[in-house]
């Protein structure tokens, strides 16, 4: 009569489950190079396991596109709070999934003129001859 109970209890607590973190950073148009917290994950739609919640960088860069740089906080579901978190690491009996998904527009570069640059050019030549220097409008 025990052992039936023991291979049930046993086999209960081989099937524990675990908590999987995933994001995936997905940019419009697609073929950005990504890196997460100064390091490179990929060429979007780029995905990256994570171990922590918190705020991350992500920074974006993609040819003939601006360089973009932004910082997201992730919280933690509510099952990955303090005291809640063992239960759901350890004993739950399945597995949990944090999928977060990051989505971000580029925008493409714009190059003055190379009018405006010349001019900019001699009017602070002009300037420097003569000894004063204003800021740039």
């Amino acid at each position: 009569m025990r052992l039936p109970i023991m291979i049930v209890a046993l086999s209960a607590f081989s099937c524990v489950g675990c908590v999987r973190r995933r994001m995936t950073v997905r940019t419009s148009p697609p073929g950005a190079t990504v890196s997460v917290d100064n390091q490179v994950i990929g060429t979007t739609p780029a995905a990256t396991p994570f171990g922590f919640y918190g705020t991350r960088e992500f920074r974006v860069e993609k040819d003939g596109f601006r360089t973009e740089t932004i910082r997201r906080r992730i919280n933690p579901p509510w099952y990955q709070y303090p005291g809640i978190d063992f239960v759901a690491e350890t004993l739950w009996p399945g597995e949990l999934r944090d999928e977060r998904i990051i989505d971000i527009e580029l925008v493409p570069k714009t190059l003055e003129p190379i009018d405006d640059v010349v001019g900019r050019a001699d009017s602070l030549r002009t300037q420097s001859r003569l000894g004063v220097v204003t800021a740039p409008p």
